[in-house]
This record gives structure tokens, C-alpha cells and sequence, in this order.
């Protein structure tokens, strides 16, 4: 007699498939399955969405998955055996004709942030990107500015990008906001649009000449004595002059404009 135990009919079938990250998205893995090909076991016919997430990559760093050599949406679902390739988004790229898995890039970019990056926020606008930040946003609040408004969201939390209604976000690995900056210019290819003080660094208004004899009750003797070149926010009022701040923030816009060079480079 044999001594095999036999196999329970309605137990669930062990697959498995061959996956490989690519670029930036081996952030997300575990050293030992980093630039390499490695081996995933599931069971059912899980969508490849399903399967990418749960091996810790949100799908919003994703817009191309190959499956035995052809593009496949996020629906596919995987019979075991394939071959995975998985590649970070092509925000300014045409990868056409594969298929695109996030809706057409955002050839605007604006930001949406969570409420742990107030300081990237203003570094953000100092370069004149449209940022919204509010230190009370929840996350279904941020993901509603992100859809409606058709925003970029930046987060260190990969648990809000992997949220099944987002479409277009970025996990910031850097913890330092300088840092934050310089990836962002980098990772998102923006060195050629910076707009240095176009935008308020409180409201995110758009800021303005004004003449200097229409803020003179606005700003401190001092300074009223020694220049007369001012800005203003059309949003809030804030009235904006170079003053003992401007080298460190002249510093924060170089740090930007390298970063945007090294990636033109």
C-alpha cells in the first residue's frame, strides 16, 4: 500500500511565474530579488495588477507590463508559467503601440502632497510648480484634487498608491525635502520647466509685479527704504521682495536646476 497522502481536490493550484523589475521600481522589492529575475508563487488566476501589488509595487510607478513579450493591461490574468517584465512610467515618453497602463501623461504637472511634505511643498511652488498642500488633506481628499484636477501625487506612504481609483502618483524615496526636490526634477524629467518665483509660496497663487507705492503700508520701514521692486500674490495678498532670504533660496533653485541638468544630460 502506498503512503501518499493524496491530494485534496478543492485545495487551491500552486502556480508560479517569472517576474523581472525594472529601473527605479527595484525600490520597492527586497534586496535579494533586486535587477534580477525571480520566481513567484500564487494560486488561482490572479490579475496582474493583483499579483505586481502584492510583491509591494503600486501600480501608479508602472506603465508597461510585458507577458511573455507582449504588452498586457492590468486586468491579464496569469495561468502560471509566464514571463513578467515590468517597467516604470514613461511620463514623457511614447511607448506607443504597447499598452499604456495609466491614462495619458500629464503634460501640465501638478502636484497633489500628503500631509508629511509641507516643506518640499513650498520648495516646490519656490520653483514655481503648482502644488497643493494642506496639513488637514485626508488621503480620499488628496486622491479626489489628484483625479479632478488631474494632479501628480507625491507621498512616502505606498499604501495611498496603491489605492485602486489613483492614476498618476510617485513614491518619494529621499526623506530629506532638498533631496525630495532634486528627485522629483530628476525622476519626472522637469529641469526644463522651472519657473522660479511665479508662485506664492504660502497659497500657491500666482505671484506679480506690483508698483512699490501700492504695498508701501504692506512692508517694513526698512525694507521700504532700501528697495522698491515688490511682488504680490493674486491669491492671498502676500508681498514677496528679495530681501536677507534670497542666497538660500537662490541655493534651493540651484540644487533644482542641477538636478534637471543631470537628467537632460
Amino acid at each position: 500500500m502506498s503512503d501518499a497522502t493524496p491530494r485534496d481536490p478543492h485545495a487551491p493550484v500552486q502556480r508560479s511565474a517569472e517576474f523581472r523589475f525594472y529601473a527605479e521600481l527595484n525600490d520597492f522589492l527586497p534586496p535579494e530579488r533586486r535587477r534580477r529575475a525571480f520566481t513567484h508563487t500564487f494560486t488561482g488566476n490572479p490579475s496582474v495588477k493583483d499579483t505586481i501589488e502584492a510583491l509591494g509595487v503600486p501600480h501608479t510607478e508602472i506603465d508597461l507590463v510585458l507577458v511573455n513579450g507582449r504588452s498586457v493591461g492590468f486586468e491579464h490574468r496569469l495561468d502560471g508559467g509566464e514571463r513578467v517584465a515590468v517597467y516604470p512610467t514613461f511620463e514623457r515618453l511614447d511607448v506607443a503601440p504597447a499598452t499604456r497602463l495609466r491614462p495619458r501623461p500629464l503634460r501640465v504637472t501638478r502636484f497633489v502632497l500628503d500631509v508629511h511634505l509641507g516643506t518640499l511643498a513650498r520648495y516646490l511652488r519656490l520653483a514655481g510648480f503648482d502644488t497643493v498642500w494642506r496639513n488637514d488633506l485626508d488621503d480620499d481628499e488628496i486622491i479626489d484634487l489628484s483625479l479632478r484636477e488631474r494632479r501628480i501625487i507625491l507621498t512616502r506612504d505606498r499604501g495611498l498608491l496603491r489605492h485602486g481609483r489613483v492614476t498618476h502618483g510617485y513614491w518619494l524615496r529621499a526623506t530629506d525635502p532638498l533631496e525630495q526636490l532634486e528627485e522629483v526634477v530628476h525622476a519626472l524629467h522637469l529641469g526644463g520647466s522651472l519657473a522660479p518665483f511665479a508662485r506664492c509660496l504660502e497659497c500657491n497663487g500666482l505671484i506679480e509685479p506690483v508698483e512699490a507705492a501700492a504695498v508701501a503700508a504692506l512692508v517694513p520701514a526698512g525694507v521700504w527704504s532700501e528697495t522698491r521692486q515688490f511682488t504680490r500674490c493674486r491669491g492671498c495678498g502676500r508681498v514677496y521682495w528679495a530681501g536677507s532670504h534670497q542666497p538660500r533660496l537662490e541655493a534651493v533653485l540651484e540644487r533644482a536646476r542641477n538636478a534637471g541638468a543631470e537628467r537632460r544630460a
